[in-house]
């Protein structure tokens, strides 16, 4: 129950890290309307229809919180030693899942999850004039990197071992303490 606990209020700081990034910078550019609580969570909206953005800034507005996110999380990684030999459960976990969490959501949001549903991706490639398909295989790629990054370097940090095939490195070998 604990793990539980820790994981949703991990999940809870990531969107307020990620929306909060949109809403920074839609402020910045007087662009931020409102926030509204979706199926799948939070979502900022901003004051210019889909329809009628274009321009760099909206590839700012849509991009900025997965960099941070992405940053943040590549931050947690440098830091895992330290974070892994903390004396509480609840900050070993939490640093834990939100490395995790920094690292993977934004390239699987980017990368995968516009199959399925729209998301910063079309702001990004509307911001950038570029087809959302490249961007869309550039987070692949730093999807799939972030996940050797956490199976290599991360679990090890952190004694955790699985036979699952997505929690094993594929390229890198494990790290040991």
């Amino acid at each position: 129950m604990r793990r539980f606990v820790i994981f949703v209020l991990i999940v809870l700081l990531y969107m307020v890290i990620h929306e909060g990034a949109h809403i920074a910078t839609a402020a910045f550019f007087d662009e931020f309307e409102a926030v509204t609580w979706n199926v799948i969570g939070p979502e900022v909206i901003f004051k210019t229809p889909v329809e009628q953005r274009s321009g760099f800034q909206w590839a700012l507005i849509s991009g900025v919180s997965n960099l941070i996110t992405i940053i943040l999380g590549y931050l947690m990684l440098l830091n895992r030693q330290r974070f892994s030999q903390a004396s509480s459960l609840f900050s070993k976990g939490a640093a834990y899942f939100l490395t995790v969490l920094l690292l993977v959501a934004d390239p699987l949001n980017l990368s995968i999850g516009p199959f399925f549903y729209g998301g910063d991706v079309y702001g990004i490639a509307e911001g950038l004039d570029i087809h959302r398909y490249v961007i869309q295989f550039i987070f692949l790629i730093i999807l799939l990197l972030n996940r050797e990054l956490v199976a290599s370097k991360l679990l090890p940090a952190y004694d955790v071992e699985s036979d699952q095939i997505l929690f094993r490195p594929w390229i890198f070998k494990p790290e040991r303490n």
